[in-house]
């Protein structure tokens, strides 16, 4: 699946929030996170530090234009497309150019996607809410169902977002029935990781972005503190997932991300064994981490802002963990 040539031209603009005004919408219980657009250095550059230093399995993609694109897909549905530039000019749609912009031709992330099985629902109801939605888009191009968005005309929140939804029998990966397992494979990594958990959105006004999910649909947002990073803000329930919506509070990394404008500031992961994860990630970046007990239970944070200009968090998969449920008892005590 190639997104970016219909995306970012309208995922990729910066937008100013709009104010919430109105009453919620209904919470989108058929809603959850679905993945992040990552620009590396280099394509090649930012799938070896997913592959050798964090243990994930990187899928190809294409390179049209000059801007490749690979995946690395989770058991859970989810997924990370990494970017990179491929030539001295490639051909960047606006939105392309407006990203690297940004990221001042750096590493980063500045924008995800919500997966809904409510795709038109939502659209009118955001509509009604007065947002400039777009029209639907659908691809791949060709005569199978694949997948239909919308995105913004102007951001809603302090990162672009976009909303998705894939048909039932959409296979990105070429799936045969009679190679179930080779399919399988495609989305078990040697470090573990079975699910993508959280996004971590940082900027200037953790409020705002509150206020907009609120707006949009995604109440019941629970205060939180993450001294890891020094940043403070709130959880946001999104069907099993959990948006982040935080700013920095006093020094630390998320003070120092911020210098560089609103963006992803970490991604987190659920593992089957967070030792192992830990053990792969410790040697490839030549040191050892300190585990925390962090928003979904025992955590470590890999070392990855340098590369990757965003942190990745791996955490331990617990039964029946319902996204931002730590947080809320542990605030109500």
């Amino acid at each position: 699946m190639r997104l970016i040539p219909l995306l970012s031209a309208w995922l990729l603009c910066v937008g100013a929030a709009q104010a919430a005004t109105t009453t919620p919408a209904p919470m989108n219980t058929g809603t959850r996170l679905d993945h992040i657009l990552l620009w590396g250095r280099g394509i090649d550059q930012v799938t070896s530090v997913m592959a050798v230093k964090l243990g994930f399995q990187v899928r190809p993609g294409r390179d049209p234009g000059g801007v490749a694109n690979r995946y690395i897909r989770l058991s859970d549905g989810s997924f990370i497309e990494l970017l990179g530039i491929t030539r001295p000019d490639p051909a960047f749609d606006p939105g392309m150019k407006q990203d690297q912009e940004a990221l001042k031709g750096g590493p980063g992330s500045r924008t995800f996607g919500f997966r809904t099985s409510s795709l038109d629902a939502i659209h009118t109801t955001l509509q009604a809410l007065h947002y400039a939605v777009t029209p639907f888009f659908s691809g791949p191009d060709g005569a199978k169902p694949g997948w239909r968005l919308f995105a913004f005309d102007h951001a809603p929140l302090s990162s672009n977002t976009f909303f998705i939804d894939y048909a039932a029998d959409y296979a990105p990966d070429q799936f045969d029935p009679g190679n179930a397992d080779d399919y399988r494979v495609t989305r078990e990594h040697p470090n573990g990781a079975r699910e993508l958990s959280a996004i971590w959105l940082v900027s200037g006004d953790a409020d705002a972005d509150r206020r907009q999910l609120e707006k949009m649909g995604f109440g019941h947002a629970v205060p939180v503190k993450l001294p890891e990073v020094g940043a403070t803000g709130f959880c946001i329930p999104v069907g099993p997932t959990a948006l982040l919506a935080l700013q920095p509070e006093g020094p630390g990394l998320a003070k120092r991300v911020m210098a560089g404008g609103p963006r992803i500031l970490g991604v987190s992961f659920g593992v089957a064994d967070l030792e192992r994860a830990r053990r792969w990630v410790e040697r490839g970046y030549e040191g050892k981490l300190a585990s925390y007990r962090g928003l979904s239970g025992e955590s470590f944070l890999a070392p990855t802002q340098d590369d990757l200009g965003l942190s990745i968090e791996f955490h331990a998969m617990e039964p029946d963990n319902l996204p931002c449920a730590a947080t809320k008892a542990s605030h109500d005590m």
